[in-house]
């Protein structure tokens, strides 16, 4: 017994004297401690076996009086403690993996803000407002004539084609496509560099009797997964159908029991229909795929209808996007543009896209992302015509937009888009007075949108500008639930691919260093060379 008690005391001494290897100094190395610690094992086992050679002398010297069993008794009492001994430094060694495993994650979370939070915007050297305005109209402006030479042809090209399309679809059994609307940077009128490109979005409906019902992730007792927050579903229903009305709508009749009204054959007739109406498989939700699919083939279709009136050939330019065209004259001049199926959310301007470029890539089939793009091209026109004539707005959206590409052209693609810049702008439009916006505020307003990115890049928080946010106009009649929505987050796809999120702050980062000389090396040369930076 006393020998047991020896043990425990023992171990338990060799704890406190380790103490300094449970909290490891701060700058030795991982493999350094290991060595020590080994060293100090060995000492401690060397030291072990002695004590317990002495302790079995002392043993044997006190049983050769006594009888067998009480030897066995020993014996026994030796293997308990040494049990509790064994016991007691496992725990001590798993304390101090813990310890360190807990240091290894402070650090790394150390070395992830330390990423973030470097205030690079407010400290950068921005060139005066003379010098952005002379950047802005040499290197960034489109030029006015090509502008809307490029719309009336897109417009007056999809007109026809979208035409062509009607024609050939079975009104009875075919989507029917409705006219298409103009959406994003050329039709907000901040389009940044060439290719000029349009992006086109074009309404579809279900053919009678059926009708389009809406799920999305603001919906009351929604089922949608937070990883898809923004999108929605779209259920085919027929309209002259109310189960409400028919037993087996609500009850489960079984096998034996035969509904008059809903025979077997009919609900064969309805799933197959289904199935031509471009649903997901053993499913009445409309499919995203499918839906493309049937656009592609389609647009083939109506081309070949009208292709001989037109001098020019016209091909699909990107698998990843089917609704990507690509007209070629026969000078070699070309001409991209987007045309996307969409589905109109009930009677309003919000859109459930077919296709949605974005870092967020591995939606759902039956997922459809929502779009607020014509609020947000209203929005811009607003905007247009309550600020000054000469406001900087645009200017600034663009000269960002410019950096930053050329930035990701140089370090790689980074996970902001030009969608989070220009939700960046509408957030600063909403906050600021108009007369903010004056030209001569250009550098200030440009410095704004710089450390507003970079704060929510450091908070990992950038919210949709029309959900969830009171300070938008009650005019621009968004639908209530996604007013009164919580708002949501643009930033999260890439929080959830933590090394996207990482390249991102880096590029951006890596842009605001190398601001000033990208502004440099693309401005025109003045006859004595100088550029003037405050």
């Amino acid at each position: 017994m006393q020998g047991g008690i020896f043990q425990v005391c023992f171990f338990v001494t060799a704890a406190i004297l380790n103490r300094p290897f449970l909290f490891p100094k701060e700058n030795a190395t991982i493999p350094e401690r290991d060595e020590e610690i080994i060293t100090r094992m060995k000492e401690h086992e060397k030291a072990y076996e002695m004590e317990r050679a002495r302790l079995e002398q002392e043993a044997a010297k006190m049983n050769q009086a006594e009888e067998k069993p009480v030897v066995e008794e020993f014996n026994q009492s030796w293997d308990f403690w040494s049990a509790v001994s064994l016991v007691i430094f496992l725990m001590i060694e798993i304390w101090r993996q813990d310890f360190q495993d807990g240091n290894n994650q402070d650090s790394s979370s150390e070395e992830e803000d330390y990423l973030s939070f470097g205030n690079v915007a407010k400290k950068m050297i921005l060139p005066d407002k003379g010098v952005l305005a002379s950047f802005h109209d040499s290197c960034i402006g489109v030029s006015g004539t090509d502008f809307w030479r490029m719309r009336e042809f897109v417009e007056s090209f999809a007109d026809d084609l979208l035409e062509a399309l009607r024609s050939t679809c079975n009104r009875d059994a075919d989507m029917e496509v409705e006219d298409c609307i103009g959406i994003g940077s050329m039709y907000e009128n901040w389009k940044v560099g060439k290719p000029v490109l349009c992006d086109l979005i074009v309404p579809f409906t279900p053919p009678e009797p059926y009708r389009f019902t809406f799920e999305h992730w603001c919906s009351p007792g929604n089922d949608v997964p937070p990883t898809w927050q923004g999108c929605g579903r779209i259920k085919i229903v027929n309209a002259n159908e109310d189960k409400l009305d028919c037993l087996c709508g609500r009850t489960n009749l079984g096998e034996d029991m035969l509904c008059l009204l809903h025979s077997k054959a009919e609900k064969v007739k309805t799933k197959n229909a289904m199935d031509g109406l471009l649903c997901s498989k053993n499913t009445t939700y409309l499919a995203k795929d499918q839906v493309m699919k049937w656009f592609q083939i389609s647009i083939t279709k109506a081309w070949n209808q009208i292709s001989h009136k037109h001098k020019f050939d016209l091909t699909f330019h990107s698998l990843d996007s089917p609704g990507a065209i690509k007209v070629k004259f026969q000078s070699g001049k070309v001409i991209v543009f987007n045309i996307t199926p969409v589905v109109q959310y009930e009677d309003t301007d919000a859109y459930l896209l077919s296709h949605f470029e974005s870092s967020n890539n591995n939606l759902s089939d039956i997922y459809w992302p929502m779009t607020f793009a014509v609020y947000e091209k209203n929005l811009f026109k607003f905007f247009a015509k309550n600020l000054p004539s000469n406001s900087c707005h645009l200017s600034c959206l663009q000269i960002v937009a410019f950096l930053h590409k050329k930035q990701c052209s140089l370090t790689g693609k980074s996970g902001l888009t030009s969608y989070h810049l220009k939700t960046t702008l509408l957030h600063l439009l909403l906050s600021k007075m108009p007369s903010e916006w004056h030209s001569d505020q250009l550098q200030k307003r440009l410095r704004d949108i710089l450390v507003f990115l970079e704060k929510s890049l450091q908070e990992k928080k950038l919210y949709h500008v029309l959900i969830g946010n009171h300070k938008v106009p009650k005019w621009l009649n968004i639908p209530m639930v996604f007013r009164e929505a919580e708002p949501l987050n643009l930033l999260r796809p890439l929080l959830l691919k933590g090394d996207l999120y990482v390249k991102t702050v880096e590029t951006f980062q890596e842009m605001l260093r190398n601001a000033p000389v990208l502004i440099q090396e693309y401005m025109p040369h003045f006859p004595n060379g100088i550029i003037h930076l405050q």
